[in-house]
């Protein structure tokens, strides 16, 4: 059965942006799965994305505050048509990233980040794959602001950088 997923990050919701843009609203109602790695920065952002999305996998990231502490984890895992994906918000420096990330997340196929607003879809020597949609709302150095749209179909895993 194909599934549809969104991979967001870095919102910056009311902070650096008053709203999602539409597009990325679009595919949230579209998706079967949206996946949020942290730097919410308010709550009612989290609550709309929740009631909106039909599944939501998410953590809470480095701007976001105490009121986020019982909400979300700093780590989140689910297995998505076989795929064993978990979200962290910071991974730290782009040096050695990858083989940092493969010893702490040894039982996960994808691992989802955020933090530095800049999209990243790399693969680890284990075949850990590594993805961060950037910002849709902040894209701080980057040409565009981004997410991610992917699908994945009985371990089969495709993903689109989608630039708005």
């Amino acid at each position: 059965m194909t599934t549809t997923l969104v991979l967001l990050s870095d919102t910056h919701v009311p902070q650096r942006a008053r709203v999602l843009p539409p597009q990325v609203w679009e595919a949230i109602d579209e998706a079967d799965h949206v996946i949020h790695a942290g730097d919410w920065n308010g709550l009612p952002l989290l609550e709309e994305i929740g009631s909106r999305a039909t599944n939501l996998l998410a953590v809470r990231g480095n701007n976001d505050g105490p009121e986020f502490d019982d909400r979300l984890p700093l780590v989140a895992r689910r297995t998505i048509e076989g795929i064993r994906f978990a979200v962290i918000h910071e991974t730290g420096g782009k040096d050695g990233r990858e083989a940092r990330m493969a010893a702490a997340f040894p039982d996960t196929d994808v691992l989802v980040f955020g933090h530095s607003h800049i999209p990243w879809d790399t693969t680890a020597s284990t075949g850990l794959r590594l993805l961060n949609p950037g910002s849709p709302t902040d894209r701080r150095r980057q040409p565009r602001a981004t997410f991610m749209v992917a699908v994945a179909d009985g371990g089969r895993f495709e993903t689109k950088l989608v630039e708005l």
